[in-house]
């Protein structure tokens, strides 16, 4: 038999005629396929069970997290034109150095002292005040003068007044005196006449008594006389009492009328005056934006005039400035459905233009050339149906690249829960969104150097951003 002498299949030489045995006999590729086959699978078995960090992806750029770090431009406050430029592109100034030069060129700005005419002419005006109060407390004064005098003049009056009362009273008791003496001397008379009728007196003695009733006539006159001049007096008196008033009234109201106009001159004046006072700061204000300088430390980016001489308008831009060592950050874009898994202080990887990274975004551990952030800034409102967030370089992490520049493209993803692989291809293939159960650590927000975080700060700042703790 040959198969029993030969039982090596090599060694037997009519092994050749034999092929049945080789076309059932499984290849040696296909078990080594299956070998292979068999690896792949218990591999992916096992890959389906590594942790897989969740994340949601978005794109930005880079911009600055204050407002004060982003590029500006510096403009003219007033116009003018342009004299002398003090800087080149791209050189660093500092704050308040002077950027460029710029003259008048409105006319009423022409006279180079401006400024000291001004002035003078504010000194005149107030030293025209000075003397416009002291001649307002003059007129006072003449016033009170003219007051006092008014009543020396009533006083005196009434006085005067008086004593005529007194002279009238005195004229009519010598009036009654007269009279009586009158009236004796007529009946003296009458007796005398009837006694030289009956030739008992003389004619000399009538004629004495003649002579005597003439004397008391006269006398009885010159007192009704002086009774009446009297009584004129006093009329007079009267008289004079009334126009002294009107008369001082007339003279104070002329004094009181000029005292007003002073006192309008002077509120004038002083109205002038404050004008002045701020015309003359105005200038003076002015007169420092002939220099346009650096409104903090930074670079100068363009000269957006070009040359000596260009005139610029009020407000117009002469120069963008980029500050020196802004403050980075990303300005990401996500999507409304993404925006309640975020909160500030939950970690973020970024990957920048021109930077060569490998990414892993499940594994972010295994990732190269990618830099740790957090979220600063979650805004309330949505921006073209995303909402913006802003992301700042993470404590302890390494520090960003430091040619990087605001404008600079950026690729990054907020990291979530660590879930199994094949979850997550479950999760994807049906469309469902991130698992979200736990909170994100905790980074003290603005610090942008590295250090120790503080635990529960990142929450704390969440809350107080107006953001609620999710639910599972």
């Amino acid at each position: 038999m040959p198969f029993a002498e030969h039982p090596s299949p090599e060694t037997n030489p009519e092994l050749g005629l034999f092929t049945a045995f080789e076309r059932v006999r499984t290849p040696e590729t296909g078990r080594m396929m299956a070998r292979w086959a068999g690896g792949l699978g218990l591999l992916v078995l096992l890959t389906g069970f590594l942790p897989w960090t969740q994340n949601i992806r978005s794109n930005g750029q880079l911009t600055t997290l204050r407002p004060q770090d982003r590029p500006q431009t510096v403009p003219s406050t007033i116009g003018g034109r342009i004299k002398r430029w003090r800087v080149q592109e791209g050189q660093l100034v500092q704050k308040g150095d002077t950027l460029a030069e710029i003259i008048e060129i409105k006319d009423k700005y022409f006279d180079p002292k401006l400024i000291q005419r001004t002035r003078e002419q504010l000194e005149a005006k107030i030293n025209g005040l000075r003397e416009n109060t002291a001649k307002t407390v003059a007129l006072g004064n003449q016033q009170t003068a003219l007051r006092g005098g008014l009543e020396a003049s009533l006083a005196k009056a009434r006085n005067k007044v008086t004593q005529s009362t007194l002279k009238i009273r005195s004229d009519q008791a010598d009036l009654v005196a007269a009279q009586a003496d009158f009236t004796i001397a007529q009946r003296q008379q009458e007796r005398q006449e009837y006694l030289y009728k009956q030739g008992l007196k003389s004619l000399t003695e009538l004629e004495q008594r003649r002579l005597k009733f003439q004397e008391s006539t006269a006398k009885l006159n010159a007192v009704q006389n002086k009774l009446g001049v009297s009584q004129q007096e006093l009329t007079n008196s009267n008289l004079e009492l009334a126009s002294l008033a009107a008369e001082y009234a007339d003279k104070l109201a002329k004094s009181e009328s000029d005292r007003r106009s002073a006192t309008g001159y002077q509120f004038d004046t002083e109205g002038q005056i404050a004008k002045m006072k701020n015309e003359l700061a105005n200038l003076s204000i002015r007169s420092g934006f002939y220099f346009i300088t650096a409104p903090q430390t930074g670079y100068v980016v363009r000269a957006l005039k070009q040359g000596e001489g260009e005139i610029v308008k009020e407000g117009e831009d002469l120069i963008t400035m980029m500050p020196a060592n802004p403050r980075l950050a990303a300005e990401l874009y996500v999507r409304p459905m993404d925006v309640p898994l975020l909160r500030v202080g939950r970690r973020v990887r970024l990957q920048f233009d021109g930077w060569p990274a490998l990414v892993f975004t499940g594994w972010p551990g295994s990732s190269f050339g990618t830099f740790g952030g957090i979220v600063q800034v979650i805004d309330n409102i949505d921006s073209n149906g995303q909402y913006r967030i802003l992301v700042t370089q993470e404590p302890g992490t390494e520090i960003w690249p430091a040619p990087l520049r605001v404008g600079s493209g950026v690729y990054g993803w907020a990291l979530l829960d660590d879930v199994p692989v094949w979850y997550e291809l479950w999760r994807q293939i049906n469309g469902f969104p991130p698992n979200y159960v736990g909170a994100a650590p905790a980074y003290p927000a603005g610090d942008d150097k590295g250090g120790k975080a503080d635990k529960g700060k990142g929450d704390k700042k969440a809350k107080a951003a107006g953001y609620g703790d999710e639910t599972e």
